[in-house]
């Protein structure tokens, strides 16, 4: 296998029913066919992703969306004021929807990533790509070929596509009520979302990435926004700590994955995050570290 096929190889591969990890400006994805159930089960088996839980198909800016999705006005003004790019569309289905990638619930979730050489890879295929995040299921999310290298040692090919630009998943809205709902806030913030469709109600309708416990390190990991304070108590206690300082949002966004995967091959007994302040593309930063963190206990 050649770990980092070509573009043309990589297409084959998808055409054959194999995964392939592609990038787009969010993080990378274990991409698919999503009109392959073999396909998905593949990428479920190798992410040990639990069923029932259902993945974003990825579409091409040229295709034929409603195919896959029934498109109200506000899906239609959404989709037109943000694709391509890092917004996911929750829709009732259409027909041909696979149970595989919806979990056999009646709504799918929707994405035209904006990605030159993935937006390529979908018009050759001539489908969509269900593509979660190409890690371990609740593990922190890729933003580079070589975090995949390393997460599945090396039994993924990669297309290569350079560093996510964004470095958080979309934003994912659920269109499959009267009144939209934010599901992920992503980079795509609630005030412009409601500057389109107005006011966002609330939703329980499952969604990727939204479970308590996600983008999880290995080490334990402590919310601050004293980190220095609470790192002269721990060290006092004889505990190893390494500190990850709040950035400016968009930069904070892009390093974050890097970061804490860079910090958790330390070998130190606890990191500590910094909080981003709580506006705009901070609350996604914020979303992510409280799920990264919420499975550990530091007393």
């Amino acid at each position: 296998m050649n770990l980092f096929p070509d573009i043309h190889e990589a297409l084959a591969l998808l055409k054959a029913g194999e995964v392939v990890a592609i990038p787009t400006e969010t993080v990378y994805g274990l991409a698919g066919d999503a009109r392959n159930p073999l396909a998905i089960r593949r990428i479920y088996a190798t992410k040990g992703r639990p069923a029932g839980h259902p993945v974003i198909v990825h579409l091409a800016m040229e295709s034929n969306w409603e195919e896959w999705g029934v498109f109200s006005d506000k899906a239609h003004a959404l989709a037109k004021a943000f694709w391509p790019g890092p917004l996911t569309l929750i829709l009732p289905r259409q027909a041909g929807v696979l149970d595989e990638i919806t979990g056999g619930r009646e709504s799918v979730g929707l994405r035209v990533p904006d990605h030159p050489l993935t937006q390529t890879l979908l018009r050759d295929l001539g489908s969509g790509l269900a593509a979660p995040s190409a890690n371990r299921f609740g593990r922190i999310s890729p933003t580079t070929a070589e975090h995949i290298q390393q997460e599945f040692e090396g039994l993924v090919p990669i297309l290569d596509g350079g560093p996510a630009l964004v470095g958080i998943e979309s934003t994912i809205v659920d269109l499959t009520h009267e009144q939209p709902a934010l599901l992920r806030p992503g980079f795509i913030d609630k005030e412009s979302i409601e500057s389109i469709v107005g006011p966002l109600g609330h939703s329980s309708t499952p969604a990727p990435g939204t479970l308590k416990s996600h983008y999880a390190p290995m080490t334990s990991l402590l919310l601050s926004h004293t980190p220095e304070e609470d790192r002269l108590r721990l060290e006092k206690e004889g505990r190893s700590v390494a500190i990850l300082k709040a950035k400016k949002t968009d930069q904070y966004a892009r390093d974050l994955y890097a970061e804490l995967r860079r910090m958790d091959a330390l070998g130190v007994d606890i990191l500590i995050a910094e909080p981003a302040p709580n506006i705009g593309l901070g609350h996604a930063i914020n979303d992510r570290l409280s799920r990264a963190a919420s499975k550990f206990s530091i007393d």
